[in-house]
């Protein structure tokens, strides 16, 4: 059912299996650009790479061709890749592996199977993106608050933590302004009903109104 359209008899390239194989990458790669656009925060340039990764690996595959010296070499240019890229979150390198995926499979000449495995994965996408699936009860977030020297901060937040986190973990601390204050580092996740500006107000109340800070961590950056 999922037999390679190449021609297995033959060390001679198909014109016309390549240009299908080709302009089914294409179009696979834009599938798969659309889908990540539409359920991940991305960047143009991302979109562009993920379109014409599954062609530039089905080239590959077509020109190594069972070919030791030109494998060797195809590993040590993207061995040269991997070092000089930045990495991404797990959204995008899933993006990806996808999409090298389906490039390997269209330059062994798997036309069907490339198809029939990109419907499935872009299904499974998005409905584990659109249903609340895997959901937390909240994002975790950053708090930093800023304390005076005399007070002690161990268990100075206690109460105001049970009513409106369900975690607070402290994960730094440290002196400034000459040892006259302390910095804390603490990662949060406020319950769905925590109201944040009486949050921070209760904390203000503890701190002696100094520096309190809640940042939220993007969901993109979580791994």
């Amino acid at each position: 059912m999922f037999n390679s359209i190449f021609d297995t008899t033959s060390s001679a390239l198909d014109i016309k299996s390549i240009l299908i194989c080709s302009g089914v990458a294409l179009l696979l790669g834009l599938v798969i650009a659309f889908t990540h656009m539409k359920t991940s925060k991305t960047s143009k340039n991302f979109l562009i790479t993920l379109t014409i990764l599954p062609l530039l690996v089905e080239v590959v595959m077509i020109m190594v061709n069972g070919s030791l010296g030109t494998s060797i070499a195809i590993l040590g240019a993207f061995s040269l890749i991997r070092f000089r890229s930045i990495a991404g979150n797990s959204k995008e390198i899933s993006s990806v592996f996808f999409a090298m995926a389906i490039g390997l499979a269209l330059g062994m000449g798997h036309v069907l199977f490339a198809a029939v495995i990109t419907v499935i994965v872009i299904l499974v996408i998005i409905i584990l993106s659109r249903t609340r699936v895997f959901d937390l009860s909240s994002q975790p977030q950053t708090l930093l608050i800023t304390v005076p020297e005399d007070l002690d901060y161990t268990g100075a937040f206690k109460d105001e933590f049970k009513k409106f986190t369900s975690r607070a973990e402290l994960v730094s601390s440290k002196t400034t302004n000459m040892g006259s204050l302390y910095e804390l580092t603490y990662d949060v996740n406020l319950k769905r009903s925590a109201n944040e500006k009486e949050f921070l107000d209760a904390l203000r109340v503890k701190n002696s109104n100094l520096k309190v800070l809640l940042s939220h961590v993007s969901k993109e950056n979580l791994i």
